[in-house]
């Protein structure tokens, strides 16, 4: 059924990215979808929407649509003008949140917020942890320049962005990624067996835990100056009106710290 769905959306002239804005997924969803041997297994709203463009009523029907020039018009109608309303309800109902955004920018954090949607409501496969996953990655991405890099590898690498295009520092984008590619090629081969990386691994994991009990011990020793900032300050909370006072205090305490250190030393 959907090898007729491809060739009919094929002589429709509906783009994978088309299809996938008007139903509100990804592009590589549709993919997804298309592999599917049977419409009927789609998600029942995406079904909907797909049979109200082809102007059915059920999948078996899509079988028996007969392309004119008259239906290539309806449907183009038909979708272009879904799309649009679907953007301006989109956009009326987040007007609060991209009043700071250009209308450019708006389609696209529109478009990544119904991604995300989409992948929170499947919480019965890696939904939840993919998106819990690019949280934690957009809030280092800004400490550390690789994870750019990263980005800009699999946006490339799947097809999504030129190879030669570097919207980054260009010298050391190019040298990750050369890098980058050499490890998946080593990946893919199947030449990289656990066994062999099991002491590479444990130097990662090592690391790792270092730097989470850094992090814990920074965290703890910030508790204790902030803790000791409201005692001489005479507070017993941090508030909105005196956390100006605590924090130059704590910043205070810190170079305290810091300079007995060096007279320790």
């Amino acid at each position: 059924m959907n090898n007729k769905l491809s060739d009919l959306l094929h002589e429709l002239g509906i783009s994978k990215v088309k299809l996938a804005k008007f139903l509100g997924v990804s592009r590589q969803m549709i993919y997804n979808y298309l592999e599917l041997n049977d419409i009927n297994k789609w998600p029942k709203d995406k079904k909907v929407l797909l049979l109200n463009l082809l102007g059915v009523k059920n999948t078996d029907e899509i079988s028996k649509i007969k392309i004119n020039t008259d239906y290539i018009t309806e449907v183009e109608l038909k979708l272009n003008s879904l799309c649009e309303s679907k953007k301006q309800n989109n956009v009326r109902v987040d007007n609060d949140i991209l009043s700071n955004i250009s209308p450019k920018n708006q389609e696209l954090f529109i478009s990544i917020v119904d991604l995300i949607k989409e992948y929170l409501e499947d919480e019965g496969k890696d939904g939840v942890n993919i998106i819990n996953y690019f949280y934690h990655y957009l809030q280092a991405i800004n400490n550390t320049k690789e994870l750019k890099y990263i980005l800009a590898y699999v946006a490339k690498e799947t097809g999504f962005e030129k190879p030669m295009e570097f919207v980054f520092e260009e010298d050391s984008q190019f040298i990750f990624e050369s890098v980058m590619f050499s490890a998946m090629v080593l990946y893919r081969s199947g030449k990289a067996s656990k066994s062999k990386l099991a002491e590479s691994h444990r130097r990662f994991v090592n690391q790792i835990e270092q730097k989470m009990e850094d992090k814990l011990s920074r965290t703890m020793e910030l508790n204790n100056i902030k803790s000791q900032a409201l005692k001489e300050l005479g507070y017993s909370e941090m508030t909105d009106n005196n956390a100006s006072a605590i924090l130059e205090k704590m910043a205070e305490i810190e170079s305290r710290k810091t300079a007995f250190k060096k007279i320790d030393e």
